[in-house]
């Protein structure tokens, strides 16, 4: 199959997620087609979010299957699911305040040789040219989201504009094919809104699939090529953006009116 065929990347059969007595995901199934941008829209407690801890590993299923590519990663953990192309942002920027903005995303990298002790003790070497490598990739990342002229500064110096797009470039260093954004808009002014927007859809061509949680409806009409409505943990409908937003039994549920 060729890179511009699109197929499944990622795909959600009847899964379902109980806390207590709340069914926050009910026989949910979902197809995350490649090399476009989709959006999950819906009122708040449909499941959006739990989706994504289901997803990335954070947490178990109940019942049903997930599978990425040819790999059935239902019960897999965290750092498995990571290694295997799949990267998430969480709706709280998490970096490490007191490092600078190039060393937030050099770790980022994944199975870096000298992560290991044998590897840091007896293979300098290659540890060393490693190193120099992912220290140029990573400034490349800090450059494609605008943030080059920041390398140095401790990332809690960063404004929340800065911090958001610094997030932007710890995902791409994973080099991860599917990138998971909760709510990567969330509190930034229009300006940022629409360099994030223009940085998602460069990502596309670089051949990433992304999935985005995103309530601000003109934001997901921008930056989104189909858009999937969520309520009461179930997809109640999925086409383009117009034609999910025009919906007005859609706009009820999401508005509550």
């Amino acid at each position: 199959m060729s890179a511009q065929t699109p197929f499944a990347l990622l795909e959600l059969t009847e899964v379902s997620k109980s806390f207590g007595g709340i069914q926050a995901v009910r026989d949910l199934t979902f197809r995350l087609v490649s090399g476009r941008v989709t959006g999950l829209v819906g009122p708040n407690g449909a499941g959006k979010t739990t989706m994504f801890n289901l997803v990335t590993g954070f947490l178990p299923a109940d019942s049903g299957s997930i599978r990425y590519r040819e790999h059935d990663i239902t019960r897999w953990q965290p750092y498995q699911i990571s290694r295997i192309g799949i990267a998430r942002s969480f709706q709280d920027v998490r970096i490490f305040p007191r490092m600078s903005a190039l060393d937030n995303v050099m770790v980022a990298a994944q199975d870096q040789a000298g992560e290991r002790v044998i590897w840091a003790m007896v293979g300098f070497q290659r540890v060393g040219k490693e190193e120099h490598h992912n220290r140029e990739r990573s400034l490349g990342y800090l450059e494609f989201v605008g943030l080059a002229d920041k390398a140095r500064v401790f990332a809690q110096d960063l404004s929340y504009s800065e911090q958001k797009l610094l997030a932007l470039a710890r995902m791409l260093a994973t080099e991860a094919d599917c990138l998971l954004l909760d709510e990567p808009m969330a509190g930034l002014d229009p300006g940022t809104r629409h360099r994030i927007n223009q940085l998602i859809r460069e990502l596309v061509p670089r051949g990433k699939t992304i999935c985005l949680i995103e309530h601000n409806l003109d934001v997901v009409q921008e930056a989104c090529d189909w858009l999937a409505f969520l309520d009461q943990g179930r997809v109640l409908a999925e086409g383009p953006p117009s034609e999910i937003v025009g919906d007005p039994k859609l706009a009820e549920i999401y508005f509550g009116a």
